[in-house]
């Protein structure tokens, strides 16, 4: 099992390096090469208290995930989902029992690589171009989504579909073992709102106010993308990226509201 985890991780990490390559030539303007070191020491240091911030609610979903979680999950003692079951009435799984094996390939490949992809590279997008706006959207907008969403994980757990199902994992199908890794960093009861379908769309305004058409529009794609494959991997329920919806659009709200521009 580790050799299997390691040769897929080694397959990640290529792709992820394939996916940073393309996006260096398309995306990148090219002024920026000829910035030098020293002024990028500059740089670094104006978006470091950003950064520190990406870093500490990271710190913080990771403890959630690891530690909060069981311990809030037991005290509660309800799965929720049996809920949103009789809500929605199957029609998620529908999707796990009448797979195309293409579509799961495409829609896992979104999940697994391409969105934590942009979780990355946006921010040091956001570096590379001295843009300190997205940068500033990025991280307020992440705080923000994830001090709304944190009450709901430990308060209102609600198990993933395939699961409440068991039916079988979509991405365990495509990566075998990949959730013995995808599970230390998220939980099986962390679905409402879905924060994949939250943060994918924060990456999306991030990247809109560059206003660097290519990457916006990648961004938007990627967004349509992993909003999709939450559903056809029979990941969240439809109340949860609805959720997920209106907690995004909530925080661009509130950010256009209430913070100001430096």
């Amino acid at each position: 099992m580790v050799k299997t985890i390691d040769n897929w991780l080694l397959v990640l990490g290529l792709l992820h390096l394939i996916l940073f390559v393309m996006s260096m030539f398309l995306f990148i303007p090219k002024k920026i090469f000829k910035t030098t070191l020293p002024e990028y020491n500059q740089i670094f240091v104006t978006h470091l208290k950003y950064l520190l911030i990406i870093f500490g609610v990271v710190a913080l979903h990771l403890i959630e995930v690891n530690m909060l979680d069981p311990y809030f999950t037991n005290i509660v003692g309800v799965d929720f989902a049996s809920n949103l079951q009789m809500l929605e009435d199957g029609v998620v799984y529908w999707f796990s029992q009448n797979w195309m094996p293409a579509l799961v390939s495409f829609f896992v490949v979104i999940y697994i690589v391409v969105y934590p992809f942009t979780l990355w590279f946006s921010p040091l997008y956001f570096i590379l171009t001295d843009d300190k706006k997205a940068m500033k959207t990025l991280a307020y907008g992440l705080v923000l989504l994830y001090i709304m969403a944190l009450p709901f994980y430990l308060f209102f757990p609600v198990t993933n579909v395939y699961t409440f199902y068991g039916a079988e994992s979509a991405l365990e199908t495509v990566i075998p073992n990949v959730e013995h890794f995808f599970y230390s960093t998220t939980t099986s009861n962390n679905c409402l709102p879905s924060l994949h379908v939250a943060m994918t769309l924060l990456i999306a305004k991030s990247v809109y106010v560059t206003k660097n058409k290519k990457y916006t529009y990648f961004a938007y794609f990627c967004a349509v993308s992993v909003i999709f494959s939450v559903i056809y991997l029979a990941i969240h329920w439809i109340t949860d990226v609805l959720c997920g919806i209106i907690l995004a659009f909530s925080v661009f709200y509130l950010q256009n509201r209430f913070i100001k521009e430096e």
